[in-house]
């Protein structure tokens, strides 16, 4: 069978971030609960003339940066994306100005909550298995800037971050081409258009988050012993709102499958922990968030071993996808780009931040 996947990797994060325990102290609440509670490190911000446009475009040049093909090969540029900047104009049309891509190329953006960049994923992957790609690739790009109203339950989790991928030969990680989807409609996440802010019911939306977990690794499992099918990965990534959530999920999903906390604590604790540390250190970036997990557990994994991506977007759709290492995923060379924005970005004060956060709303 013709395999394809990932081929490069570019990811980025905005240059500020504050500490949970710094907003937790303007906010008069136990940093505890934020960060045990929780389970959040830190909150990427984005500095003045810097949005999701230069976000997303930065993250396409270091993945482009590394790919053997050249810019002439891209026939398809799709964004992943709650953070939109117009209701007709995709994203993919300033991030494709930026980069100079034009010409025989199909743009577009991908809308569906957190789930937007999984779709985009999908759709490139199907694209190249059907044949009618030839020699073509596609530029896949999952960017967002997650903000709440100042004093909001959500505002802890908050973060910002972009992914870019190469879909093409798969010299990083083969995708399987069959993957577990799960939809049912609910509002437990949404903005009307014309509203800065989302609304959250957050409850519901872990419980459909939940039950999308539990019902997307029932599928895969398929009848067969539950364990087996688990060590077969190396890893299990998710969609992190925040690592709480993550857990949450996790021990529902092997609730229903019968197992015990103990079983599952262990797992949890070699397999989907790790994956989070980048997450934890900007925070929720919605469509960009799975894929910064997954960029962490292929990073370093050696040719044929095999993790899980679990995708969640509130309203609510979900899939679950297993991929492959390739022979560049151990060299692990998009984690500089991790440790380059970590190294030279700045601590925002809590004076500062409601500086910007004010500033903000007054430029809106």
């Amino acid at each position: 069978m013709n395999k394809k996947g990932i081929a490069s990797i570019g990811i980025h994060i905005p240059s500020l971030f504050m500490p949970v325990e710094e907003l937790a102290r303007i906010r008069n609440v136990d940093p505890n609960k934020y960060t045990v509670g929780l389970g959040c490190k830190k909150i990427s911000l984005c500095q003045d003339n810097f949005g999701i446009v230069e976000l997303a475009t930065e993250a396409a040049r270091r993945a482009l940066s590394r790919w053997e093909g050249d810019l002439n090969q891209i026939a398809i540029i799709a964004v992943g994306t709650e953070s939109a900047k117009d209701m007709s104009r995709p994203l993919s049309a300033w991030v494709a100005d930026n980069l100079g891509l034009k010409g025989a190329v199909r743009s577009y953006e991908v809308k569906h909550a957190c789930y937007g960049g999984t779709l985009a994923v999908r759709q490139a992957l199907e694209w190249k298995l059907s044949g009618v790609a030839r020699d073509k690739a596609a530029l896949v790009i999952a960017a967002d800037i997650a903000l709440y109203e100042q004093g909001d339950p959500g505002e802890p989790t908050q973060g910002a971050g972009a992914v870019a991928m190469i879909i093409d030969e798969p010299l990083i990680a083969e995708i399987d081409p069959i993957s577990f989807p799960w939809s049912e409609p609910a509002f437990d996440f949404w903005r009307p258009e014309g509203e800065r802010f989302p609304h959250v019911e957050g409850p519901l939306s872990l419980t459909c988050y939940q039950k999308a977990a539990t019902q997307c690794f029932r599928a895969m499992i398929a009848g067969r012993e539950p364990e087996k099918v688990i060590n077969e990965f190396q890893a299990l990534c998710f969609h992190t709102p925040f690592p709480k959530m993550v857990k949450k999920a996790f021990f529902a999903a092997c609730q229903a499958l019968g197992w015990d906390e103990q079983k599952t604590e262990k797992i949890y604790s070699l397999k989907i922990e790790p994956t989070m540390e980048w997450n934890r250190q900007c925070g929720n970036a919605y469509t960009a968030s799975l894929w910064i997990a997954v960029a962490n557990a292929l990073c370093g994994l050696k040719r044929g071993k095999k993790i899980t991506a679990f995708s969640y977007g509130s309203g609510f759709g979900a899939e679950l996808l297993t991929l492959k290492a390739g022979p560049l995923a151990e060299k692990g060379a998009w984690a500089q780009d991790i440790e380059k924005d970590l190294s030279e970005r700045q601590e925002v004060d809590g004076k500062r931040y409601n500086q910007m956060r004010n500033a903000e709303l007054t430029h809106k």
